[in-house]
């Protein structure tokens, strides 16, 4: 329990910000100009990065087409920084924060330590709502708890920045300090290092449960990379229990790419200029430029300030809003991230172009596969081929989205905003075209799809949501809240078949921590039937603490045939999208991708990994859950 504390001024509350139309943003007119910088170590394979605030960084365009000035100032930003060069030539440009950061660029079998630094000594820019179970540096009491806060709250701003009385006698701080913890989203690391929900850190010292990234006292943590698995597009992000999702809107993000030297693909691929990452994020502007997240919870007297999903209005790539990009008349290699909190897209270009998808979170398809569009889900990656070497010069083509929000059954994109992503705008230089790729195409996925063994056990795991007044009060993994006893416990290098049952509404982007996987099927099911046999033998979800959840058998449900993996999704997997109606199986082994017995260091160690929704609104609001392998 906290002491009471002398009583505050009560900070006046400011008005609501006044939104920017995104129809008044001029498209196309920002420029990528290429790939992000890469970091340079510090000395030998070792990185220090640092995350900060950010004031200067342009995101919205300074003229319009025509070349008049906007008017738009630059935008506040959290962003990691550190020592860079130029990722096409080579040059040093010194310290670099930007917002998506710089990129890794590693090698498999070169192991890099990183020193991760909390540089964020101010509040938080968004509302941190401290009914949901978070970092909670402060230790303010949770809902249930003597003294803890209590509808009604305060409106945001200031909401608890301590100056607001709530409860009686209490001015409770949740704004500051602001914890972190990096994740690098799909690697093979030992748990210590993954980047652990508990395992945050203050620019003041403060430590969650699951630190043990530095000594006593410090504003860092050191997480050591292995880089063992093949070649790969990887990111990072902040993953700090309970505000992943506004510490990632508030700019934390950037690429890990994993490069092999073995790598008989790769040389035959777009490379240099012809090869840019490209981080696909929406977002909401005020008409000052800043950046906006919605503060007004969907159930006030539950959650003050949480919302199930976040939809901004106005899409950015690489930290522009609406860019072009001048190509040259040649074939390029774009590695797609989808980096929203929790809009999906739907992704082809205005032309009906086709385009080649070669890769997905684990590395290379089975075999290169030619599509029109793709969908990818927050937390998801598509690596494909676009060859402009045959538009002629002068053509634009937008890259365009479809896709609803929420997936599937919500509000279609707007022809007019979060419709359209990007511009190519065709010019005159003729580049190199395509290479005739190997079938296979990854050397692990030969034979029939999925390629890794018989699993040795069957895990049947139920996504469900928990309903207020007005919309969803939480969603929970199997029933289960974060702070239940853990109850997946996989043997170190077994083969496990996870049946994941999704009676909700929406689609969820399901992430495993440490392994990769692979599709075995999506199947139809008889929802109101299974939910009612699963709450008869468990009750209302959230299960109370402690009491296990009891699996339904999904079959006696099932509907129709089972679909295997469509082409491009016959790879390895980190994330993967749960359609609702379904019940999605995946295959999980407990070791590297490539058959070695084990990985090189010990994944049973504390502190465990996690599972989780990549809606991230979802997972701060205990859409995640613990793991351990023993």
């Amino acid at each position: 329990m906290l002491l009471a504390v002398l009583a505050l001024p009560v900070a006046a509350v400011k008005p609501a910000p006044v939104l920017l139309d995104p129809t008044t943003i001029p498209k196309y007119v920002n420029q990528i100009s290429g790939p992000p910088p890469v970091y340079v170590p510090v000395s030998g394979n070792d990185y220090e990065i640092t995350a900060a605030e950010k004031t200067d960084q342009q995101i919205l365009p300074t003229v319009d087409a025509a070349g008049n000035p906007t008017g738009f100032p630059p935008t506040k930003v959290w962003a990691y920084g550190g020592e860079a060069k130029d990722a096409l030539t080579g040059d040093p440009l010194g310290f670099v924060r930007n917002s998506p950061a710089p990129s890794f660029e590693v090698t498999r079998g070169t192991p890099i330590t990183v020193k991760w630094v909390n540089g964020l000594t101010g509040a938080h820019m968004f509302a941190v709502d401290p009914t949901l179970h978070w970092a909670n540096p402060n230790m303010i009491p949770m809902p249930g708890m003597p003294d803890a806060p209590a509808a009604p709250f305060p409106l945001f701003p200031p909401g608890f920045d301590g100056t607001v009385e709530n409860p009686p006698g209490f001015f409770y701080d949740a704004q500051s300090p602001v914890p972190m913890v990096v994740h690098v989203h799909g690697l093979e690391v030992k748990a210590s290092s993954d980047g652990h929900p508990d395992a945050w850190w203050t620019a003041n010292g403060m430590h969650g449960s699951g630190y043990s990234g530095g000594p006593g006292g410090a504003d860092y943590a050191i997480f050591n990379y292995p880089n063992e698995q093949p070649a790969t597009t990887l990111w990072y992000h902040d993953h700090a229990l309970g505000i992943t999702r506004i510490n990632v809107m508030s700019g934390l993000a950037g690429f890990y790419l994993l490069r092999d030297p073995a790598d008989t693909v790769g040389p035959l691929l777009p490379s240099g200029k012809y090869e840019v990452p490209l981080a696909i994020q929406d977002r909401i502007f005020d008409i000052n430029g800043q950046l906006v997240f919605p503060s007004a919870g969907l159930n006030p007297t539950i959650h003050p300030y949480w919302i199930p999903e976040f939809f901004g209005n106005t899409i950015m790539v690489n930290g522009l809003v609406w860019p072009n990009m001048n190509v040259d008349r040649a074939q390029y290699r774009f590695r797609l991230l989808d980096g929203s909190n929790a809009r999906f897209y739907t992704l082809s270009f205005s032309n009906k172009m086709p385009f080649t998808m070669i890769g997905t979170e684990g590395g290379y398809l089975k075999a290169p596969v030619t599509l029109t569009e793709v969908s990818i889900a927050p937390g998801e990656r598509a690596d494909i081929l676009v060859d402009f070497s045959n538009i002629p010069a002068g053509t634009k083509i937008i890259l365009q989205n479809t896709a609803k929000a929420p997936t599937p059954r919500g509000a279609p994109a707007d022809p007019q905003t979060t419709g359209q992503i990007m511009q190519f705008t065709v010019g005159m230089t003729q580049g190199p075209g395509p290479q005739t790729l190997p079938t296979p195409l990854n050397p692990l996925l030969t034979g029939a799809f999925p390629t890794l063994p018989a699993p040795t056990a069957t895990r049947i795991l139920t996504l469900q949501e928990v309903m207020g007044a007005a919309g969803p009060v939480e969603v929970l993994l199997d029933g289960q809240k974060w702070a239940a006893p853990v109850s997946e416990t996989p043997g170190l290098g077994s083969t496990e078949e996870w049946v994941i049952v999704n009676p909700t509404a929406d689609t969820h982007p399901i992430h495993l921590h440490l392994a990769q996987f692979q599709l075995v099927s999506r199947q139809p099911f008889q929802v109101k039937k299974y939910q009612t046999a699963w709450m008869a033998i468990n009750g209302m979800p959230p299960l109370p603490i402690g009491t296990a959840t009891q699996p339904v058998n999904p079959i006696p449900y099932l509907q129709g045939k089972p679909v295997g993996a469509p082409l491009q999704e016959q790879g390895f997997k980190d994330t993967i999208q749960m359609k609702p109606g379904e019940v999605t199986t995946i295959r999980v082994r407990f070791a590297p991708m490539d058959d070695t017995p084990s990985y090189s260091f010990d994944a049973t160690a504390f502190p465990g990994y996690v599972w989780h929704c990549h809606i991230i609104d979802h997972e701060d609001n205990e859409m995640m859950r613990p793991y351990e392998v023993v």
